[in-house]
């Protein structure tokens, strides 16, 4: 036998129902209706939400889901109903993990404030032209796809989308909040805040952010490699790590050759993205490439492609690029970094810091 509260249940269920197809808010597309879980109710036993009101509530998840990926910021968001937006006030401290700094130093902090603006984090100033930017959490394709498969109408897209006047044209990424967070107004205020480092054996200097999440990366491929982080402190002790022994797998194998064949890692660099009139992540010192001795003929960025193979560049098929082994790629991205191999404008050397993309991915 069936509780009371079944029929109960049921009952206002199929009420509810019934209102919400045929009721008087069928028709708008403005509200919704929603069963009523609190005590606050109406006569009808349904709370009616408005859409701008369900789309506030929508962009509010969107901003704690994106900050989320940044543990240490500070943040506070307000509703501003003059501009129909969020205001998102954050808060960081202005040096990170770094413990020679002076106590009064680490104690440091600033805030900046930001609009939603879709999932831009623009400041007021931009809001007039938020549809010119590109939104910072998207859908991170971390997959390739054979350039067989591509349409005519695609190839030209890539093409347009490639060529030097639709990459100066668009303002592309907004930096204000990346500016922000890694102090990166200009060159001389962000090199207090980048460190040097060695990676894979190899010298370079990245933001001080970024440095505990690419030493774990280190950490992890060494360990899927069956080596130490110690056998990369030296050239020496790189040239001795073993890559033929029957003892190891096919992928330590396939790890180990990697490492050796690096000749260098560069991060640090301040510049602009070749063809616009942006920054590079390589700027915020938050993008490593990984470049190897020899390329033996394949390819590994689109760029150096289409000086060689002219419009056709992305036709080269995956197998004909050089890239770093499939695990590499892995334990980079469980860290936060997004892959530039898999990018329509392939970038086969280039690591990205990004964990509201890669870690929401996963």
């Amino acid at each position: 036998m069936l509780p009371k509260y079944f029929f109960l249940f049921f009952t206002f269920f199929c009420v509810t129902f019934i209102s919400n197809c045929g009721g008087k808010n069928s028709t708008n597309p403005d509200t919704f209706t929603a069963p009523s879980d609190t005590a606050s109710y109406k006569n009808e036993d349904y709370l009616l939400f408005t859409s701008a009101e369900l789309r506030e509530e929508k962009e509010l998840t969107e901003i704690k889901n994106f900050m989320s990926f940044y543990p240490d910021l500070e943040y506070s968001a307000e509703y501003d109903a003059e501009l129909a937006d969020w205001k998102v006030s954050i808060t960081k401290k202005v040096f990170f993990n770094r413990q020679e700094k002076s106590e009064a130093e680490k104690s440091l902090t600033r805030t900046a404030d930001f609009y939603w603006a879709g999932g831009r984090l623009l400041p007021k100033s931009e809001l007039s032209k938020k549809d010119d930017y590109w939104v910072l959490q998207y859908h991170y394709e971390n997959t390739l796809r054979d350039p067989k498969t591509y349409t005519p109408e695609e190839i030209e897209r890539i093409k347009d989308f490639a060529s030097s006047k639709n990459r100066r044209k668009n303002n592309g990424t907004p930096m204000f909040f990346f500016d922000f967070i890694y102090s990166a107004k200009s060159r001389p205020v962000i090199e207090e805040h980048i460190v040097k480092t060695k990676f894979f054996g190899k010298i370079t200097k990245v933001h001080e952010r970024i440095f505990p999440a690419l030493k774990r990366v280190e950490a992890e491929v060494c360990l899927l490699a069956a080596i130490s982080v110690e056998d990369l402190s030296s050239p020496e002790r790189i040239s001795k790590i073993d890559v033929t022994s029957e003892k190891l797998s096919a992928g330590q194998k396939e790890i180990r050759k990697f490492i050796k064949s690096l000749r260098s890692a560069d991060a640090y660099y301040w510049r602009e993205i070749a063809g616009t009139n942006r920054k590079s992540f390589h700027s915020y010192g938050i993008a490593i490439d990984l470049l190897p001795q020899r390329l033996n003929g394949r390819s590994i960025y689109w760029g150096w492609e289409k000086e060689r193979s002219g419009d056709k560049w992305m036709m080269v098929p995956p197998e004909a690029r050089w890239s770093p082994p499939e695990a590499v790629i892995k334990a980079f991205e469980a860290q936060g970094f997004i892959w530039g191999g898999y990018w329509i404008i392939f970038d086969n050397m280039h690591f990205e810091y990004h964990p509201e993309l890669s870690k929401a991915k996963n």
